[in-house]
């Protein structure tokens, strides 16, 4: 149970945290090959006035059986949903989308399979949430010259910059803003002298490289910050030593899931704010079902996306999706975190798409047109550049949000109206 478990969260904290996923809508057909697990999900939308647009067709690299199935779930939704709203729409001139999907079952070795098979079946673009495919993948999109779009990859997929393209971010920046703005923000050096920080985790990438950018801050800016320790374990249920050993903290990285560390945390002592990102607000359904919101109330949340019960166009399209497609899930899914709230990873994707269109026609969209629009790439929401990609820079996000927990209102709300410009360096 506890090695299931474990992979699955491994899973979401590279995929951008999607923890409770509920089925998908429309018709699916699935065909098997040997050694292959394809699933082809038809997601053109409405029929067209016009006979004469060019399908193009989105491979979606995912898991549907295995492990990750259920933290994946809910992306597959909100990509079909974008898909049909788009095509819906017609908000790409000429063009027809199509999802064909491969269930990797969160395999790794059955990354490449997948892509072979996709690329067969006439795949013109390739998206993949399972963040383990991508190290496989890379070599061989690199070569072929094909764009591959992730939902989140590390420093070393994205480097030197080639054909991997993340639509998130990378934790080193995660830590570097957040503790950028606690200094300017949240915590009074000047008066009460550099606060603590500390963290816990189990032993993932994602934390590791979280632990080593908030430790070099803190050394760049002793003044500010110390760091006290950052916490890496396999995968136990039980956090007593970590807890004693991070009681006197001022700012304490929880682990994922939380709900255990932050009750047995707070039975020890009220010191100490939480700090958490996308992966952590894929839990707040935990919040709920734990009646943990007392406890986690203060905690501080960095974040590429607007939270549910923000204004903006892109939350305001969220949400109109979700009630649309799902009105009887609607609630349940707002609750459980920020899992559909991929959506804004999808509209960018899609937009990068249109670019491509606009550029050279309907007719001539290729691999090669869609990465000269992926990395002359800026997306602006509401008159903000939320996210780019340059001949040099291959993860999306530019700027984040700080949210923080509410106890007594049970849900996460903006601490201020701000985007935050991603701090690069310690």
């Amino acid at each position: 149970m506890g090695t299931r478990i474990a992979s699955v969260l491994v899973a979401m904290f590279l995929v951008m945290a999607v923890v409770v996923g509920f089925g998908c809508g429309g018709s699916e057909k699935t065909e098997t090959e040997v050694n292959a697990r394809p699933v082809s999900a038809d997601s053109q939308g409405a029929p067209s006035a016009s006979d004469e647009k060019v399908t193009l067709i989105i491979g979606n690299i995912t898991d549907v059986t295995g492990v990750a199935s259920t933290a994946m779930e809910v992306i597959n939704m909100a990509l079909e949903d974008v898909v049909k709203y788009y095509n819906d729409n017609e908000l790409i001139p000429g063009v027809r989308l199509k999802v064909l999907s491969y269930d990797t079952q969160y395999d790794p070795a059955k990354a490449i399979p997948g892509y072979e098979w996709l690329i067969e079946k006439g795949a013109d673009i390739i998206w993949t949430p399972v963040t383990l495919a991508v190290r496989p993948l890379k070599g061989r999109v690199n070569s072929d010259r094909m764009p591959l779009f992730t939902a989140a990859a590390g420093m070393e997929d994205l480097t030197p910059p080639g054909y991997v393209f993340t639509l998130g971010t990378l934790p080193q920046y995660e830590a570097y803003t957040l503790l950028d703005w606690i200094a300017k923000n949240d915590w009074d050096y000047h008066t009460k002298g550099p606060a603590k920080i500390g963290g816990a985790a189990w032993t993932e990438a994602y934390s590791n490289a979280w632990f080593e950018a908030a430790q070099k801050y803190a050394k760049a800016h002793p003044d500010q910050f110390q760091w006290v320790t950052g916490y890496l374990t396999n995968f136990n249920f039980r956090w007593d030593t970590e807890v004693q050993g991070l009681k006197g903290c001022d700012y304490v990285y929880a682990p994922c899931p939380p709900n255990i560390f932050i009750r047995e945390f707070r039975e020890l002592t009220d010191k100490g704010t939480f700090l958490g990102t996308d992966v952590h607000a894929a839990f707040t359904g935990m919040f709920d079902s734990a009646d943990l919101w007392d406890e986690a109330d203060g905690m501080l949340f960095i974040r590429l996306s607007q939270w549910w019960n923000e204004e903006g166009t892109i939350v305001d399209l969220t949400r109109k999706l979700l009630e649309e497609n799902h009105p009887g899930k609607a609630t349940e899914i707002r609750r459980n975190g920020c899992g559909y709230l991929a959506v804004e990873n999808f509209v960018m994707m899609l937009e990068i798409v249109k670019k491509a269109v606009e550029n050279v026609g309907a007719e001539n969209f290729s691999p090669a047109a869609l990465y000269d629009a992926a990395r002359n790439f800026t997306f602006v929401v509401d008159g903000v550049q939320r996210y780019s990609f340059t001949e040099t820079k291959r993860y999306g996000g530019d700027c984040y949000g700080i949210q923080r927990a509410d106890g007594q209102r049970k849900d996460l709300f903006r601490v201020d109206p701000g985007w935050h410009v991603a701090v690069l360096e310690p």
